[in-house]
């Protein structure tokens, strides 16, 4: 079974909002909504995820930029936004999704996520992860 398909089984199976498979095993797994565990992974984990593969709920353009980043080699996400796979399809990331959506919106529905507005202008994966630091408050 390859990285991507195991990582959608737990994301699945355990109900999470994020996987991240490598080499067969499960690296990195959490329940925790928005950014933060992408965040985590881009700050915290960064040189043992290179190749790996993520599932995930929602990927917007920030998101994408993360994977980028981080070095993934391949992203599924239930919902994935128009800008997300503009980045990963010009970072050659395989992808897969069971939605697209011109942009991901907030949690409550009423405006564009605050991630994608703070990505929208950015190419840079260091800048972006200063802004979600901000954005975060650490």
């Amino acid at each position: 079974m390859k990285d991507i398909e195991i990582a959608k089984e737990y994301l699945e199976k355990e109900n999470l909002c994020i996987a991240v498979v490598k080499d067969g095993n499960l690296i990195f797994k959490s329940s925790e909504k928005g950014i933060k565990p992408m965040y985590t992974l881009a700050t915290e984990m960064k040189e043992d995820l290179k190749g790996a593969s993520i599932a995930d709920r929602v990927i917007g353009k920030g998101a994408a930029m993360l994977c980028k980043y981080i070095g993934i080699k391949e992203v599924y996400a239930q919902l994935m936004s128009n800008s997300a796979i503009d980045v990963l399809r010009k970072s050659n990331i395989a992808y897969a999704y069971d939605e697209i959506c011109p942009y991901i919106k907030n949690r409550d529905k009423t405006d564009i996520c605050p991630i994608e507005k703070l990505s929208k202008d950015v190419e840079n994966g260091d800048v972006l992860l200063k802004r979600i630091k901000n954005f975060l408050g650490k």
